[in-house]
């Protein structure tokens, strides 16, 4: 019955680490697209500007 245990707790500590990372994956990939859009907003205030 030990290893039983032993393996079942191995197995939710790896899903709970999974978890956290998977969350923080998703919000820093928000970041990462708000950043790309505030970027290309730039990109085309400058663009823009030069043309005019």
């Amino acid at each position: 019955m030990a290893p039983i245990a032993i393996v079942l707790i191995l197995i939710g500590i790896v899903l709970l680490l999974l978890g956290v990372f998977v969350s923080a994956v998703k919000f820093l990939l928000w970041i990462g697209v708000i950043l790309l859009v505030i970027g290309v907003i730039v990109w085309l205030m400058k663009f823009i500007r030069r043309q005019v």
